[in-house]
């Protein structure tokens, strides 16, 4: 696939499907990273620093831009991205910045001089649940006190592959971290606080959420990216050969009724996928077709109503803008009836982060 950044002739402007329905953007970042601007950088060595490239600034600005593209977007959920740390606090309170950042965007939003759209209504940190319990549970409850009503729960990324090609730039993790007896301490601190875990994990991984999910049964688990399936690096030309262990995953995690599932993040390169960076870029039937099996045996298996669709902007710009990546999801929810689009498009992830939106 290519690796290059170099700017991708324009796909031709597509008309907005369905504009009318309302939509709850469930997972996006907000990042400045001027580290990944200017002439000069070393050419990317993996596909996620073309993402990072093509978008080294996602704050308010752009974010609304994108929400006001075309699609009834009403409400976002800011995911944690590790951006506006405070370097001056205590190392397990540095996260915390994060959410004092994001709360500031909400309240920009909610001053509703920008339209009556609510960007980040609902914040979703991160606290490293392997260090001390005690450390845990005081940075959950800083988290709170600096959200402003709107953090609903953490995210602590369990990606990991042995082959280090895979995840490039993000890999580090190790092996089996939601099985780790210390872990699953910290994880024990977040039903109490009414907190909720979104999970981030590759394809290979999911058996370890699956038991996870049986163990805690009271918190609330949401999967990122219908689980990330693989395609580079060595699972390049694998990805049907494992489409069936994934599916029986899938199967096997929705049996849990506390488990939601994100239906995006296909358009990251980790998949394959031809639309990857493809010049000119993929239209969203393209799109659509290629992210059909996935979305739509996750539907099956959990039901519109513990399913939303998520834009994972702006790392998804990597294969289509914001307005083509909302009409592919669309185009794949066409025949699904009324009441089952508005689960999928704002009803699931509404009940999930408790937005009276």
């Amino acid at each position: 696939m290519p690796q290059s950044a170099a700017p991708q002739p324009a796909a031709p402007k597509e008309t907005i499907l369905e504009p009318d329905l309302p939509i709850i953007d469930p997972h996006h970042h907000l990042w400045d990273r001027p580290a990944a601007r200017g002439p000069d950088l070393p050419p990317p060595r993996h596909g996620f620093e073309n993402v990072l490239r093509l978008a080294p600034r996602y704050l308010f600005d752009e974010l609304l831009a994108d929400m006001k593209s075309g699609h009834n977007v009403r409400a976002t959920v800011f995911l944690q991205c590790g951006a506006m740390y405070n370097v001056d606090a205590p190392p397990h309170l540095r996260p915390v910045g994060e959410t004092e950042f994001v709360n500031g965007v909400a309240a920009m939003s909610a001053s509703g001089i920008y339209g009556d759209v609510r960007a980040c209504a609902a914040i979703v940190g991160h606290v490293d649940l392997t260090q001390d319990p005690g450390l845990v549970t005081e940075a959950l409850e800083a988290h709170i006190r600096v959200g402003g009503g709107r953090f609903r729960g953490i995210r602590h990324s369990a990606s990991y592959d042995a082959d280090p090609d895979v995840l490039g730039p993000l890999a580090g993790g190790s092996p089996g971290l939601y099985r780790t007896p210390k872990f699953r301490e910290g994880f024990a601190r977040l039903a109490p606080l009414g907190l909720s875990f979104d999970a981030w994990m590759l394809e290979p991984q999911l058996d370890d959420l699956v038991d996870l999910a049986r163990a805690f049964p009271d918190t609330p688990i949401v999967l990122d990216h219908v689980g990330t399936p693989l395609g580079i690096a060595s699972y390049a030309g694998r990805r049907d050969e494992r489409y069936p262990i994934w599916h029986e995953n899938i199967r096997a995690l929705a049996q849990s009724p506390n488990v939601f599932v994100k239906l995006g993040g296909l358009a990251m390169v980790f998949p394959g996928f031809e639309s990857f960076m493809s010049a000119p870029p993929a239209s969203s039937s393209q799109l659509a077709a290629e992210w059909r099996p996935y979305v739509e045996a996750c539907i099956e298996a959990f039901g519109a109503d513990r399913c939303m669709f998520e834009s994972n902007f702006p790392v998804d710009l990597g294969s289509c803008t914001y307005d083509v990546l909302w009409n592919a999801f669309k185009v794949i929810a066409k025949n699904y009836s009324p009441d089952e689009k508005t689960a999928l498009f704002s009803g699931s992830a509404a009940r999930f982060y408790r937005l009276a939106i």
